[in-house]
């Protein structure tokens, strides 16, 4: 029990567990605005139970297929498979296992979450092997993060009535897709040596910089258009200039000659952004427009 508890450990440092934390607001929100107020209680269970598996599942599966490729980059090398830390076969279990618990917490939502669930699962996975052929790898990261929002709406509400999910998923596929592309500029020399597919290694790190900016500037216009929509008051507003400030600040960190902050940039600053909506524009959800 305690070596498997051990292996466990190791997995959920594989998996950078402690990231749920980009993707997981994003669904609360969906599931709020869905809401109009707080989901029920199995709502809001079943849905971290699902965002939980989906992101276990697809990050797992990420380190499988990319177990080759990591052990030959020095920046990679010393990840859990790759460096023996954990087995192959363990590895799969857990995937497995995720995959069976996202099913699970699909179903017990409702018919067309389970109906679209592979849909997702397919989304999610596939996009470990799309820096194999294609430089638009960033923007099918974006699409598997982005498909939260409006899956938390479908479980709540259980079907799509309102731009407002479409709106969030736009802006959270943007925002994904953005800050991939900057943090890829550090594989810039492995990829091009290996033939891997991304803009970065496409279009060089000084142009791949100019590609992120437009990305979070198609993010900031999603915002700023659900922000209208949702018409959410100056709590929301809120939200909407401290989210920019904060996409300016990360490309402020990095620079083409100097990629020494990009953990600042990607980690730190990005850990914030979902956060700092779910608090504004679901906060406003509750105290109404001030």
């Amino acid at each position: 029990m305690q070596k498997f508890l051990e292996k466990l450990i190791i997995t959920l440092r594989m998996i950078k567990f402690e990231h749920t934390l980009f993707a997981l607001p994003f669904a609360f929100l969906g599931a709020i605005l869905a809401a109009n107020g707080l989901p029920t209680l199995w709502q809001f269970f079943w849905i971290t139970v699902a965002m939980i598996g989906a992101r276990s599942a697809a990050m797992t599966f990420n380190r499988i297929v990319d177990l080759k490729f990591d052990a030959e980059n020095p920046r990679t090398a010393n990840r859990e498979l790759p460096s023996g830390k954990l087995s192959l076969r363990f590895a799969w279990a857990f995937l497995f296992s995720s995959v069976i618990l996202f099913e699970i917490a699909s179903y017990a939502l409702n018919e067309l979450t389970f109906i679209l669930s592979p849909v997702a699962l397919v989304s999610i996975l596939g996009y470990s092997y799309a820096k194999r052929f294609t430089s638009l790898s960033h923007l099918l990261l974006g699409w598997a993060l982005a498909i939260s929002p409006t899956a938390a709406w479908i479980a709540v509400r259980g079907t799509i009535d309102s731009e407002v999910p479409l709106l969030l998923s736009l802006l959270v596929m943007m925002w994904t897709a953005g800050f991939d592309v900057m943090y890829a500029c550090q594989d810039f020399e492995f990829d091009r040596k290996k033939g891997l597919h991304s803009i970065p290694a496409s279009f060089g790190i000084k142009n791949a910089l100019w590609i992120a900016r437009l990305f979070h500037f198609q993010a900031f216009v999603a915002l700023l258009l659900l922000y209208l929509v949702t018409d959410l008051g100056k709590l929301a507003l809120l939200g909407v200039i401290v989210v920019a400030a904060l996409l300016i600040y990360q490309h402020t960190l990095v620079k083409p000659n100097d990629l020494s902050r990009m953990n600042t940039a990607f980690f730190t600053t990005n850990a914030f952004v979902s956060v700092i909506l779910l608090v504004t524009f679901g906060g406003a959800v509750f105290v109404g427009k001030i």
